[in-house]
């Protein structure tokens, strides 16, 4: 393995503080992970800090293993500034295809609430009320902001029901490197496509040129089917449209500098 470079060891650093942290500070995921942009919690910087946060030990060694295999070679290539414009760029596409696709699958799910014909200011207070105690503080809020509005004897368990999974939909954040992590292996196909790779359920040595773009679309079809390799149900907790906008931003980016002068620079240092 190609020895460590800098940038990927200070992203490796911060990787693993961030993580530690979040064990300590209860708030931490309120604060850095990516929020619904109709949710209370959301803040631009998250944009960027939800690729220091991950979801477990699982998720944090695999991406932190990925980004040292990688992203060292690819450092060593380009230099520190191109990496770390690369790396933040398919982070950054990550967060903004799964955001537009969180959004549709909200607005999927409110149909099913369409006849309570809410507000927009309504929709967003009943997206935002409490899920704890098993469901009990949502449901109570649900009711008094119903009434409150004159709606209440138009609200049934089916439309209840359909806010609920918005609600949960809305306020589920994003953690996690992965989509910068995508963009990494679609810049090391490209430029390595012959080198071999395998994954540890497929032991297998594949060629980057076929590895990369089968697991993109491993990854589409889970999405769209709401499964996943590694969990059970809804996409076992992984968001799978983040891989893929990485990815895309990573293929664009790749392809624009094959095809104008910063293709034939191998460091902007």
């Amino acid at each position: 393995m190609m020895q460590m470079t800098p940038v990927v060891k200070q992203l490796l650093i911060l990787n693993i503080i961030m993580f530690a942290g979040s064990w300590f500070i209860p708030t931490a995921n309120d604060i850095f992970a990516l929020h619904y942009w109709g949710d209370d919690n959301f803040r631009v910087w998250q944009l960027v800090t939800h690729m220091f946060m991950h979801g477990g030990v699982f998720h944090i060694f695999f991406n932190m293993f990925a980004l040292v295999s990688f992203g060292s070679v690819l450092e060593h290539y380009w230099g520190p500034r191109k990496f770390l414009f690369f790396y933040f760029s398919c982070g950054l596409g990550a967060a903004a295809l799964q955001l537009g696709i969180t959004h549709v699958e909200i607005q999927d799910m409110l149909t099913g609430a369409a006849r309570l014909n809410l507000t927009d200011s309504l929709q967003h207070s009943i997206l935002n009320l409490s899920l704890a105690e098993n469901g009990q503080l949502f449901e109570d809020g649900v009711i008094e902001l119903m009434d409150k509005s004159g709606r209440g004897h138009l609200l049934n368990q089916e439309n209840f029901n359909a806010l609920a999974r918005a609600a949960i939909h809305a306020q589920t954040p994003m953690v996690g490197a992965s989509g910068a992590i995508y963009g990494l292996l679609v810049a090391f196909a490209f430029m390595f496509p012959l080198a071999e790779l395998a994954m540890f359920f497929i032991p297998i040595p594949i060629k980057a040129k076929y590895f990369v773009p089968g697991l993109i679309t491993i990854d589409i079809l889970a999405g769209l089917n709401g499964s996943s390799l590694f969990g059970s149900g809804a996409g076992g907790g992984v968001a799978h449209f983040a891989h893929v906008g990485g990815a895309i931003i990573g293929f664009l980016i790749m392809w624009s500098w094959k095809n104008n002068k910063f293709g034939r620079i191998n460091r902007w240092d």
